[in-house]
């Protein structure tokens, strides 16, 4: 079985840091960017871009903030979970990223056990939707 990407946008390395090794504890295989603009350019390396599974991303970030950078991967991976995990809640703000296309809404500082299990389903989603249904239960 692969292992599962995830792509980790926050602006503060040591939120960075945490959510890394949760997840990799988890499972999964991290790669990590400070901001929108280092996202963009991580994932689309070269001619090919990188597979991710799911894409957890801040909203209040310098250069590219969270909401362009999610604008761009809904356009660019629209089937690829995004999840927004932030410091700063906005009730308005967050209806209008579900209605983007976002799959979850986590306000930091996030308890483990849930990071974990949002990712867990979002990758889930991801398979489906890339028609990888051999690892589902």
């Amino acid at each position: 079985m692969a292992m599962k990407r995830i792509l980790v946008v926050d602006d503060e390395p040591e939120v960075r840091k945490a959510v890394r090794l949760t997840l990799k504890k988890a499972g999964y295989e991290v790669v990590e960017a400070e901001d929108g603009e280092k996202a963009m350019e991580a994932i689309r390396i070269g001619d090919n871009p990188m597979r991710v599974d799911t894409i957890i991303c801040d909203i209040q970030m310098p250069k590219i903030n969270g909401m362009e950078a999610i604008a761009y991967f809904r356009s660019q991976f629209p089937s690829v979970p995004v999840v927004v995990m932030t410091g700063n809640p906005d009730l308005k703000g967050s209806t209008e990223l579900f209605k983007k296309g976002i799959v979850d809404y986590l306000v930091k500082p996030v308890k483990a056990e849930m990071l974990i299990d949002v990712v867990d389903k979002a990758a889930k989603e991801h398979n489906i939707l890339r028609g990888d249904t051999s690892k589902i239960i």
